[in-house]
């Protein structure tokens, strides 16, 4: 009895250990094959024509899948009922899901976001009144670089509600200044030194700069100035130009007025 004890034993002990061995096995294995498929994900999204703000999302849900995945494997491996795991799972998940609306709103809309392609990484755009440069797109999140070095996280959700806007698709910006002008100065006057105003650095010749009276307001004249320039130097253009139009209206002696009321009394 006792040597069929033994047997017993060592029969359950050897298949324990061999089931053991055979996990650990396929666990390592798992992970190198894990490791090796994300170097070739990686080099492919680098060959690829996809942004790189979208590269750490797509990384991301590439290797949840594959943990996942693994992780079945080797709870398969250990004899545990996979099936009811899955089914537990499932539920967990719709449950999840329904916990996590928002969540999942915003995992789609980052796959919206890669599939309609609306801006780029460095690409500086405006999404719901919010402005910056495009850092990432995320699993959940696209983060923005504002112009004064802070970055702002926008539910990818929002984003795909959003109306945004693209500064720097097209490669160039239309520079627009409005300026008044006394009444007292002739409009050719004006207008000649805002054209010389206009000739800075950085505008383009095409199309050319344009000069004219926008209407007649109550203390003064409404004048607009338009130039094109290219994007990343948008404000450096705009603040030189205002600069210079104080400037030559200075030296010409031509007025920038500001809202006034004149009286005339009658004896």
């Amino acid at each position: 009895m006792w040597t069929q004890i033994q047997t017993w034993l060592v029969q359950q002990g050897t298949g324990l250990i061999s089931t053991v061995l055979k996990t650990v096995v396929i666990a390592v294995v798992g992970i190198l094959i894990i490791r090796l498929v994300m170097k070739i994900v990686e080099k492919a999204l680098e060959k690829s024509h996809l942004e790189k703000a979208a590269h750490s999302l797509i990384k991301t849900l590439a290797k949840t899948v594959m943990w996942v995945l693994l992780a079945l494997i080797l709870a398969s491996s250990l004899g545990i009922d996979v099936t009811g795991i899955v089914a537990l799972a499932s539920v967990a998940t719709l449950a999840v899901s329904l916990a996590l609306q928002n969540m999942l709103a915003n995992v789609i809309g980052g796959f919206t976001l890669l599939y309609t392609h609306p801006f780029g990484s460095g690409d500086f755009v405006e999404i719901a009144g919010q402005s910056g440069t495009v850092q990432e797109v995320g699993i959940a999140y696209t983060k923005l670089i504002t112009p004064d070095n802070k970055i702002v996280s926008i539910p990818n959700s929002a984003v795909v509600a959003a109306q945004i806007t693209n500064y720097t698709v097209t490669g160039s910006r239309r520079v627009d200044i409005a300026i008044s002008a006394s009444y007292d100065a002739p409009v050719a006057a004006v207008e000649d030194a805002l054209r010389e105003a206009a000739a800075v650095e950085g505008v383009l010749a095409e199309p050319a700069p344009f000069v004219s009276v926008t209407d007649y307001g109550d203390s003064a004249v409404n004048y607009v100035v338009r130039v094109w320039t290219n994007t990343d130097a948008y404000w450096d253009v705009h603040f030189a130009i205002t600069h210079k139009i104080k400037e030559i209206f200075d030296a010409r002696g031509i007025e920038m007025t500001y809202p006034h009321l004149n009286v005339h009394l009658e004896k």
